[in-house]
């Protein structure tokens, strides 16, 4: 890639809170793709060891932390610096986007983040019930804001990474892709009603977002250190929360450590046990059939939530989804050590970076399942070389994240004033037009298997073979 297209102008401050992989991976990506000011782009981050990719480029580094403390007199003077509109590239961990985003609405500046994160404390909190301190949680204190602030209040795009984010623009594809090989005339779908209703005629009964890392690195991972392709922080702090999943009207019964939340949408249900100690049957095309962790994700959320099709008050459709998450092998190994220890992080941190890897891509995609074509995987088969070849600082996993808060960007420069909007709300054909190109191979494939394929041989197991879809022949017990 050398014809790089400038898809808008920033014409006020920039502000980035967050330097670290998704950060400095995005920085080139906004670098290529719009018109600003390079002065008017600062960095905050309490970590100052990339600060030489800022300072050669003239780019305002402040080392320090974002708090519930000084984020009001920290960042206001920053994005009211000047004419034009600012810009919130929000890509911290424990910066709470309700908070950024209610400030950013107070001053007219324009919002994303990859997902909605809370003060620090929030996760571990005691006198918080396990409801009360999931994803569901978190994405329903979201959506009270966006009902605060209105629908055309300026943009603030909430939880648009790879998943969340992209995964639900791969959603819509998908459906529009298995709705012509059913010969289902699915039309334009426009509007949430739209694309339920489509969900529910294709048969739709469930999705995975079905994702298998083979970026493997140049030496083994040292005991003591959890080693990831991505923020090990931002893992370790989701895959410690309880599992989550949408719930979906074809599950016949709760799993046994299910429990529903007593406020909100009431479209997700949560185990209580750990996402990083809950193991899922899925399918990806290359490793074909395997085990993913069952980690909490807003998507999983977001999207049943945004499939659901109501008659009056009474939801008549509703697809189950779930994260369905392989990490990279010395991510697993850094998880089963840390659950050997009771659950308590490593001391030392690692994450690789694009020179440490060897080989292995990152297959991230949609596994729709339970139609009359049985499965279809729709996702990015993103390598490490092809990583390499079109964007500097990053490896796949990264790219995938990094080019999704590009497209987020473009569309929310395209759109000012829409309110509080998740990636299921914009246009998933915009989105993608831009992040494309960042993906390698994007492909969608049929697929026989079923959680049922292959199970009984050795051991009787209580299943329902009625079913093939049903949550219980999904989990691992």
């Amino acid at each position: 890639m050398t014809d790089y297209p400038v898809h808008g102008t920033i014409s006020g401050p920039i502000v980035m809170i967050g330097f670290g992989s998704i950060g400095k991976g995005t920085l080139p990506l906004i670098e290529r793709h719009f018109s600003f000011d390079a002065k008017r782009l600062t960095v905050i981050d309490p970590d100052a060891k990339d600060r030489h990719l800022l300072d050669e480029r003239g780019i305002r580094f402040l080392q320090g932390s974002v708090t519930r403390e000084n984020y009001d007199d920290l960042l206001r003077p920053l994005l009211t610096e000047g004419e034009g509109q600012a810009f919130v590239v929000n890509l911290s961990i424990e910066v709470s986007s309700a908070a950024i985003i209610r400030l950013c609405n107070e001053i007219g500046a324009l919002y994303i983040d990859t997902v909605a994160e809370p003060w620090p404390g929030f996760y571990t909190d005691a006198s918080l019930s396990v409801s009360q301190r999931s994803n569901y949680a978190l994405r329903n204190e979201i959506i009270e804001l966006k009902r605060e602030l209105g629908p055309s209040s300026t943009t603030a795009v909430s939880c648009c990474g790879a998943n969340p984010g992209m995964v639900s623009w791969f959603v819509k594809q998908a459906l529009l892709n298995v709705a012509a090989d059913l010969g289902i005339k699915a039309g334009t779908p426009g509007s949430r009603e739209d694309w339920a209703a489509l969900a529910q005629s294709v048969g739709v009964k469930g999705i995975h977002i079905a994702e298998r890392d083979t970026q493997r690195a140049k030496t083994p991972k040292p005991a003591g250190t959890f080693v990831n392709t991505w923020s090990v922080e931002g893992f370790v702090s989701e895959g410690l929360q309880p599992a989550e999943l949408g719930w979906g009207t074809h599950e016949k019964a709760l799993p046994p450590e299910g429990k529903r939340h007593t406020f909100g949408p009431d479209c997700a249900i949560y185990l209580m046990r750990p996402g990083a100690g809950t193991r899922v049957r899925s399918w990806t095309p290359t490793p074909q059939a395997q085990h993913g962790f069952l980690v909490t994700h807003n998507e999983s959320i977001s999207i049943a939530d945004y499939l659901t099709v109501r008659d009056g008050k009474k939801v008549v459709y509703r697809p189950t989804c779930h994260y369905a998450y392989h990490p990279a092998d010395d991510a697993v190994l850094s998880l089963d050590e840390m659950a050997g220890g009771q659950w308590q992080q490593q001391k030392k941190s690692h994450i690789l970076d694009e020179t440490e890897i060897v080989d292995g891509i990152d297959e991230l995609g949609v596994l729709l399942y339970g139609h009359a074509k049985n499965a279809y995987w729709y996702g990015s088969q993103l390598s490490i070389e092809e990583t390499r070849r079109i964007a500097p600082y990053q490896n796949a996993t990264g790219l995938q994240v990094t080019s999704a808060v590009l497209a987020g960007m473009v569309w929310a420069l395209e759109n000012p004033a829409r309110g509080v909007v998740e990636a299921d709300e914009i246009d998933f054909k915009r989105c993608l037009e831009v992040q494309l190109p960042y993906l390698g191979p994007v492909i969608g494939t049929y697929t026989d298997w079923t959680p049922l394929k292959d199970r009984g041989v050795l051991f009787p197991e209580d299943l329902d073979l009625e079913d093939p879809w049903q949550f219980k022949n999904v989990i691992v017990r």
